[in-house]
């Protein structure tokens, strides 16, 4: 197994694991070393009261694919620390597309950059997590 193929089977593993990502329609459009591509279709219930996608829903897609990039490895990993900075908004019905890019890596700590689009390209967010690895295998080989 190549490092691409167990960082897909890394993150196939942790969605089918997660309550949130399966509930909220997550799907996994590509996953390799270093890199992954979500996408999440906007429904009624991800909305805030101005009827645009809740930023904690834009945070948690985000949050996921980098989730998926600093566990790719397969050595588990956990946030240390995440921002977010709006840019856009996007509606009910509209499809969210983020792409997570490992850009370091030292030691046990890394940095992924993720930016959420709408599939038409529109600018949403962009994401930058801190990563630190904490020990162990997230799925055995």
């Amino acid at each position: 197994m190549d490092s691409d193929q167990l960082a897909s089977r890394v993150a196939d593993a942790m969605l089918s694991a997660e309550g949130t990502g399966p509930a909220w329609g997550i799907l996994i459009e590509e996953a390799r070393a270093g890199y992954c591509r979500l996408s999440m279709e906007l429904r009624d219930d991800m909305l805030n009261g101005h009827h645009i996608a809740h930023g904690g829903m834009v945070f948690a897609l985000a949050d996921t694919a980098f989730a998926y990039v600093c566990n790719g490895r397969n050595q588990r990993s956990v946030a240390a620390q995440a921002s977010i900075i709006f840019l856009g908004s996007a509606e009910a019905g509209e499809t969210l597309v983020a792409e997570g890019q490992e850009t370091a890596m030292t030691g046990r700590s890394g940095v992924t950059r993720v930016s959420v689009k709408t599939s038409g390209g529109r600018a949403i967010a962009e994401f930058t997590g801190y990563s630190r690895a904490i020990g162990g295998a997230v799925v055995e080989i």
